[in-house]
């Protein structure tokens, strides 16, 4: 054989191995397993052509859904992915290691619209390196069927099985970040028959009634192919299914009729919403503003813990000049304009007080929450050396919480109380017009409240 023809082979080996490598390399990271309506697959290349069933889905590629458009993926992971009508999704990154599923990274962009997404094995075992994001918000998976709403401006989840964390985009938790962020987070699970929900003009993500979300959210009644669901009996082909949290079986009678018509939901005559007070101030205390005050909260080192949402205090050098310490903890101290002196000359036997501002916080293992304080009274018995204390407290997350303490005050002003659960501490001013106290309330599965108070005499 002479060298030509032997040059001449060795380029159709290496053109077929370059052919097949590249083939194998290319062969996507999903499969379309049904189509209803129009559909198109915007690619890297930036070409857009008709979406049909056994369509390849690739990194980079965005599925666009029109009005009447529906897409189901199922992904090499065995993932399974809803894009719903009028809906862009993108995938921009899907390396699923099957060799070790724990090494996969997963990200999906739900540029607008709804998406259902059902875990596969490399959300499953990678939970820490899984990731939706919408316009403002980050979603990242316990292990999980949810469902996403998004728009520009607004973002709405419901759990099917498993939980979500929600959190909105921050320096503490960026677009290109992988996995779950914790900073200003909340988790939502399967039994909370609630709505993960955040919004463009509100700085955190909060939980709603699911009974309140009637859009997007709403259970919806495409019929499905049996091959796309996650029940058991996959043997007949000819059957079709409704797209629920159940994945409820239709008759094969229905298959002839792909989606389903359902009646409007009336809705009962909605009872006024009451707005609760909030005794949380709208911007963070100033020196300025703290020099009528004769007591002033001042922090030991800097926000890092709370960020912007540290309203009530100063940093240590503002709040200790030409004030004394009080009481306080490993964060936060009460600083008392008493030159020196603790002796207390209240102006009666008799004190009610009432709370003129208030922070509290809400730690959970999602992150740290600001919660309302929308009630409070502080009694004290000078002759009696006795005082009494209530909050009322709520968020989303925990419902009301309420915060309640009495013990003894002493001769300089301060007074005290701990219990197994919770503690407080604080302090009056000279003449009595004035108190303030920290306080610390544990709640079931290591989650817990705390916050900060400043009372005036009435």
């Amino acid at each position: 054989m002479n060298s030509s023809i032997k040059n001449t082979l060795l380029t159709l080996a290496l053109s077929a191995l370059f052919t097949q490598a590249h083939a194998q390399g290319d062969a996507g990271v999903g499969t379309v397993s049904l189509v209803l309506g129009k559909a198109w697959l915007h690619t890297a290349d930036d070409s857009r052509k008709p979406i049909s069933a056994g369509t390849v889905v690739r990194v980079s590629d965005r599925i666009i859904t029109e009005a009447n458009g529906h897409v189901h993926v199922r992904f090499v992971d065995d993932a399974l992915v809803s894009v719903r009508p009028d809906s862009q999704l993108e995938i921009q990154r899907y390396d699923f290691n099957a060799a070790n599923p724990a090494d996969s990274s997963i990200k999906l962009n739900l540029v607008e619209g709804v998406t259902r997404a059902i875990s596969g094995e490399g959300a499953h075992a990678a939970r820490e390196r899984f990731r939706l994001n919408t316009p403002i918000a980050a979603i990242g998976v316990r292990g999980t069927d949810f469902v996403v709403s998004a728009s520009e401006g607004s973002v709405r989840a419901l759990v099917n099985e498993g939980a979500i964390v929600m959190a909105p985009f921050s320096n503490d938790c960026l677009v290109d970040n992988l996995g779950p962020c914790s900073v200003n987070a909340i988790e939502l699970s399967q039994n909370s028959l609630q709505v993960a929900a955040i919004d463009g003009a509100e700085p955190l993500p909060r939980l709603l009634p699911a009974s309140d979300e009637r859009g997007p959210l709403t259970r919806d009644a495409v019929a499905v192919a049996d091959n796309d669901t996650r029940a058991e009996d996959k043997t007949a082909g000819t059957e079709v299914y409704l797209e629920t949290v159940t994945s409820r079986r239709v008759t094969a009678e229905a298959s002839s009729s792909v989606v389903a018509l359902v009646p409007p939901t009336v809705r009962p005559p909605q009872p006024p919403v009451t707005v609760l007070p909030d005794f949380t101030p709208d911007n963070a205390l100033s020196t300025a503003s703290a020099t009528s005050r004769n007591l002033v909260w001042g922090r030991w080192n800097g926000r890092d813990g709370m960020g912007s949402q540290e309203l009530l205090t100063l940093s240590y050098a503002e709040a200790s000049a030409g004030r004394d310490i009080t009481v306080g903890d490993a964060t936060y101290g009460l600083f008392r304009d008493g030159k020196g002196s603790t002796q207390i000359r209240p102006e009666n036997a008799v004190v009610s007080f009432a709370l003129d501002s208030a922070q509290a916080f809400y730690h959970s293992a999602s992150g740290v929450v600001a919660m309302q304080v929308n009630s409070g009274s502080l009694d004290i018995d000078f002759n009696q050396r006795s005082f009494a204390t209530q909050l009322g407290l709520s968020h989303i997350a925990t419902g009301p919480v309420s915060f309640t303490a009495a013990g003894r005050i002493f001769e300089d002003g301060y007074f005290h109380s701990n219990t197994d659960t919770q503690r407080m501490a604080g302090a009056i001013s000279l003449t009595g017009s004035e108190a303030g106290y920290f306080f610390e309330k544990q709640l079931d599965a290591g989650k817990s409240v705390q916050g900060l108070t400043l009372w005036d005499a009435q």
